[in-house]
C-alpha cells in the first residue's frame, strides 16, 4: 500500500484525539467535532464520512469497537483508542507540520490536542513548529529574488514568505501568552 494511503488524514488524527479522553459512539464523535468552541472552528465533516474514517482507523488497529445494547433501539458501536492508537496520537501531537499548507488545519488540530495534554506539551509543539517555520523561511529567502520582481514565480515566493512570517508572528505571540 502507498505510504500516502496508509498515513491517517488530519481528521482521523482528530478522531483519535477525541477518543483519547473517553470511548464514544459515532454520533457523539460527530457532535464533538462540530462544537463551535472546539474543532468545529477548523473542521466540517459529514456523518457518513465519519463512519468510514472510523472503520479505517479500526482496520489499522488504532481503534477497537464494541456493541452497546440499547433499550428499544439497535445496539450502537462504541469506539475506544487502542494502545497503538494512543502511541501514534502522542507522536503526531508532538511533531510539527512539514508544510506551510498544513498549518491552518493540521497544526491547529495539533494545538487543540496538545493543549489538552498540558501546557508543557503545547509549548514544546509551538517551539518545534517555530523552528520548522524558521527553517522554511530561510530556505525560501535563499530562493526568493532570483526572478524578475513582477514574475509569477516571484509573486508566489513573496506570498509564501508573507505566510511564513505571519505564522512565526502568531507562534511568537502564542508562546509569549502561554509562558
Amino acid at each position: 500500500m502507498s505510504p500516502l494511503l496508509a498515513a491517517p488524514l488530519t481528521i482521523e488524527w482528530s478522531l483519535l484525539g477525541l477518543l483519547a479522553g473517553q470511548p464514544m459512539h459515532g454520533y457523539e464523535l460527530h457532535q464533538r467535532l462540530a462544537e463551535a468552541a472546539g474543532l468545529g472552528l477548523v473542521w466540517r465533516i459529514k456523518q457518513s464520512q465519519l463512519y468510514a474514517l472510523l472503520a479505517r482507523l479500526e482496520e489499522r488497529g488504532y481503534l477497537v469497537s464494541t456493541l452497546e445494547p440499547q433499550e428499544a433501539h439497535p445496539p450502537r458501536k462504541v469506539y475506544a483508542l487502542t494502545p497503538a492508537g494512543e502511541a501514534a496520537l502522542a507522536a503526531w501531537v508532538q511533531t510539527p507540520v512539514r508544510h506551510g499548507r498544513d498549518f491552518r488545519l493540521e497544526f491547529l488540530a495539533k494545538v487543540y490536542f496538545a493543549q489538552r495534554r498540558g501546557e508543557d506539551v503545547l509549548l514544546a509543539l509551538l517551539h518545534a513548529q517555530k523552528a520548522a517555520c524558521q527553517s522554511w523561511l530561510e530556505n525560501l529567502q535563499a530562493t526568493a529574488g532570483a526572478h524578475p520582481p513582477t514574475s509569477y514565480e516571484e509573486l508566489v515566493y513573496r506570498f509564501r514568505l508573507g505566510q511564513i512570517q505571519a505564522m512565526l508572528q502568531w507562534l511568537d505571540e502564542s508562546i509569549a501568552v502561554i509562558e
